[in-house]
């Protein structure tokens, strides 16, 4: 994500600092303002400057910080329990997966696998597709990212690793349409399903269907670019899965949880998976807690085999507790809904951006998970900066430092700015995010 570029006025890093290794940055370059508390769509630095969260953190804080009822639950848990073996039953794990059954899209149900992270969820999600299926190749999308562990960055389908680990056995890549810069040379948007169905049809065929586990997918795609898939295309996919025998996972870690509008993105979109890797959203991220959900027809697969999948802290209660927590929250406050009302604010808001600023070439979205794609030149859609480039670049740069000295945090991956606030913010505090970007646009259109 290319923290670096993120920098603040601070002159000097305190030493205590230096001994953190601080991910996906240039450790030399960091001048990052120290933070402190948070509130709201707010956090504040030691020096009591505040910053507007507009990409709730990496996509992750959807409540907003400190959401009282949230914050109670954990610490109620801290008092009572915090950490009981995976092994055990315990009343917050089960009642987390009853509720989380309400709000599934199966209608026989789902089984919880828990696990810390959305990267561990997506390694167990691979896991638990070969033990069902017998099978040992994974596909996944080229524009894609699926988390920072060895497996997890094996299926991430975007230059983002740089180190020589060699990949996952059996990983296997493919195109998927994206409607603005389309792999398959086209500009409209159902021959570009198409093409990519036909494309997605080859590549099994050379792979062999018949050696596949699953398809792992994010059903929109995330820091790769938000890119929304043209209408029809993931259900094309769930069929041709179901023609081979191929399970459909689906990585729900920053759709879920209200993001797009809808509990899932699964839901929003009419298509059901057989599994579905959460976390960020599921607690708000005030707890470590991810894991991966199972429908009951592929789950029931292990009452008389061997699970053979399992974490120390799977099911920490601690993080259970405040997943629990935060779905009666969502539930409570009508925040699954809530992204479409706002995602009507992010189409004005942004929409009004790309009429003022020629550096814009698209905008593009759902719910509340909106992307912003720099160009050179809006006729060819020439990139502002190359997928390829190591570490941003001077323009980049500029506008990401543009936005935080005019307190605003947001991040992006190379030429796509992420536009994900808290599903929790005010009409009047998106204005103010929409103010900032307008004005670090000009700043950086000054530079180009």
């Amino acid at each position: 994500m290319d923290l670096q570029i993120h920098a603040s006025a601070t002159t000097s890093v305190p030493p205590a600092f230096k001994k953190i290794l601080v991910p996906w940055s240039v450790q030399g370059q960091l001048r990052p303002p120290i933070i402190t508390h948070a509130k709201g769509s707010y956090f504040f630095d030691r020096d009591g400057k505040r910053y507007l969260d507009l990409t709730s953190g990496y996509v992750a804080v959807s409540l907003g910080h400190g959401h009282p009822k949230v914050v109670k639950a954990i610490q109620d848990q801290a008092e009572r329990l915090c950490w009981v073996a995976s092994s055990y039953f315990n009343d917050v794990r089960a009642e987390y997966a009853e509720l989380l059954n309400t709000i599934s899209p199966w209608r026989e149900g789902l089984r919880v696998h828990y696990a810390c992270g959305g990267a561990e969820a997506n390694d167990d999600a691979v896991k638990i597709a070969r033990l069902v299926t017998q099978r040992s190749k994974i596909l996944t999308a080229y524009r894609s990212y699926h988390g920072g562990t060895l497996g997890a960055s094996s299926l991430t389908g975007v230059d983002r690793w740089r180190d020589p680990t060699p990949a996952m056995p059996g990983s296997v890549k493919f195109f998927t349409p994206y409607p603005y810069r389309s792999p398959f040379f086209t500009r409209d948007p159902r021959e570009e399903t198409d093409r990519a169905i036909e494309h997605l049809k080859q590549v099994l065929s050379h792979e062999g269907a018949q050696n596949v586990a699953a398809i792992l997918m994010e059903p929109v795609t995330g820091s790769s670019g938000i890119v929304v898939y043209p209408n029809g295309y993931l259900q094309r996919v769930r069929e041709l899965c179901d023609q081979h025998g191929i399970l459909l996972i689906f990585d729900e870690i920053m759709t879920g949880f209200g993001r797009t509008g809808a509990p899932f993105a699964a839901t929003r979109l009419g298509v059901a998976p057989d599994m579905m890797s959460f976390a960020k959203g599921a607690s708000s991220s005030y707890t470590p807690l991810g894991g991966v959900l199972v429908r009951e027809t592929v789950a029931s697969h292990f009452d008389d085999r061997l699970f053979d999948v399992g974490h120390t802290h799977a099911g920490h209660v601690l993080a259970v507790a405040g997943g629990l927590a935060a779905l009666k929250v969502y539930l409570e406050e009508g925040l699954f809904e809530r992204g479409l009302e706002i995602e009507q604010w992010l189409r004005d808001g942004l929409g009004e951006l790309k009429r003022r600023h020629p550096v814009i070439g698209d905008v593009r979205g759902i719910g509340a998970q909106f992307g912003i794609e720099l160009v050179r030149d809006a006729t060819s859609r020439e990139p502002l900066v190359e997928w390829h480039h190591p570490g941003g670049s001077v323009p980049m740069k500029a506008f990401y430092g543009e936005l935080l000295r005019r307190g605003v945090h947001a991040y992006g991956r190379y030429n796509v700015v992420i536009v994900t606030p808290p599903l929790t913010i005010s009409r009047d505090e998106l204005q103010e995010g929409f103010d900032a970007l307008d004005a670090a646009l000009t700043v950086m259109e000054g530079r180009l």
